[in-house]
């Protein structure tokens, strides 16, 4: 009796087991009807659904020292909050990926494909949603590589937006890179204008004077003077740029702008001294000048000042522009997008299995709740009944 009481419970799984067979083989028509109907819905769905082009562009961004991504940061205003968060103390690559991110990248992206009518939205802000979605911006951990990678269900285009991308960064980063060489640049342009006007005021007022008195000779010493006070404002214009310049990025308390201070102080009195009586000096100064002179000597210090400040900041101009251009980051393209030929989706044959497998899965539940149903009590029934009505009812 107990040999025949131990064996009940493997009797009872055997049992069991059987049970569930025979639901399933009990309901084989329902469950072969509705997966089989899921899979001829599943490649309907797979050959209805637009085909997905992708296409990736690499590359790898300039490696900028700290003090250069900091002045671009500066300059970019809103666009900082957006990359800022991703720098911390990041690489470069952190922040031309936050740039690509940016809203200005964004809108040249969307303007430029009408991407509002084809993704047939009516507000930006939707647009940025789908295009999101649709482009993937990736930095390599290892090799420091951008991957932007855009899929559309033209491959074409694709591949057009995702060149874009590098060209709007390349274009963004370049007005960006405003750096020391680029504010100097500025600032010689500006005084090199108002130098060439003041240059040829005083040669029309040097060729008057000269036209009204006829010719004036003057001696060898006082020429030296004039000549070298004129090489030395020249010099001390250039400084002046050079410390405007300066100050629109570091505070006066700057080593470099207290040596560019101590040099224009150095220069304002050599002028100084070389306009006056100078005493002991070799060369006489403006104010030893005899009278008769004083007046055509006037005239031709100013056109040699100016003829001097125009060629040493023509110079430093061209110096400047030279440094500005190796100051601005160049972006290294390894792999223009190009035009896809396969699609990436829908992967028609995984989404077939999946679906018809799900399917398959939920009609045997189905099958067993059913099967459940049928055998329950008929207390249990007027039970589920009034559920069902409770819940109807609030409905």
């Amino acid at each position: 009796m107990q040999d025949k009481e131990a064996l009940h419970p493997q009797d009872d799984e055997s049992i069991n087991l059987l049970d569930y067979l025979q639901i399933i083989a009990k309901r084989s028509r329902m469950i072969f009807g509705m997966t089989f109907a899921a899979f001829v819905a599943s490649i309907i769905i797979s050959l209805v659904l637009p085909k997905i082009y992708s296409s990736t562009a690499r590359i790898l961004p300039p490696q900028q020292d700290q003090g250069l991504m900091t002045a671009m940061m500066s300059q970019m205003g809103g666009l900082a909050n957006l990359a800022g968060g991703m720098f911390g103390g990041g690489t470069s690559g952190d922040m031309y990926v936050g740039i690509l991110n940016s809203e200005a990248v964004k809108d040249a992206i969307i303007d430029r494909f009408k991407l509002m009518d084809v993704y047939e939205q009516k507000f930006r802000l939707d647009t940025y949603r789908v295009l999101d979605k649709t482009a993937t911006i990736e930095l390599g951990k290892k090799d420091g590589i951008i991957s932007i990678t855009v899929e559309d269900k033209d491959p074409k285009r694709a591949a057009n937006m995702a060149n874009a991308f590098v060209d709007e960064l390349g274009k963004l980063t370049v007005n960006l890179s405003i750096t020391g060489a680029g504010r100097n640049r500025i600032y010689l342009e500006e005084r090199l204008a108002k130098a060439k006007i003041d240059l040829v005021k005083a040669e029309n007022d040097l060729s008057a004077f000269q036209a009204k008195n006829k010719f004036l000779d003057v001696a060898g010493q006082a020429q030296a003077t004039i000549e070298s006070v004129a090489q030395l404002k020249a010099q001390l214009a250039v400084k002046e740029v050079q410390l405007a310049a300066l100050r629109a990025y570091i505070t006066d308390d700057n080593d470099e702008i207290r040596a560019v201070k101590a040099s224009i102080e150095n220069l304002t009195k050599q002028i100084s001294r070389l306009e006056g009586s100078s005493k002991g000096s070799s060369i006489p100064g403006v104010g030893a000048i005899p009278a008769l002179g004083k007046e055509y000597l006037r005239f031709m210090r100013e056109f040699k000042i100016q003829e001097s400040i125009v060629e040493l900041l023509t110079k430093q101009h061209e110096l400047a522009k030279l440094s500005e251009a190796k100051d601005v980051p160049g972006i290294q393209i390894i792999q223009n997008a190009r035009v896809p030929d396969k699609k990436v989706k829908p992967k028609r044959t995984q989404m077939v299995v999946a679906i018809t497998f799900v399917a398959f899965v939920l009609t045997i539940i189905l099958s067993f709740f059913l099967e459940y149903l049928g055998k329950m009590p008929d207390n249990e029934r007027s039970r589920l009944l009034e559920f069902r009505r409770m819940f109807l009812a609030r409905k």
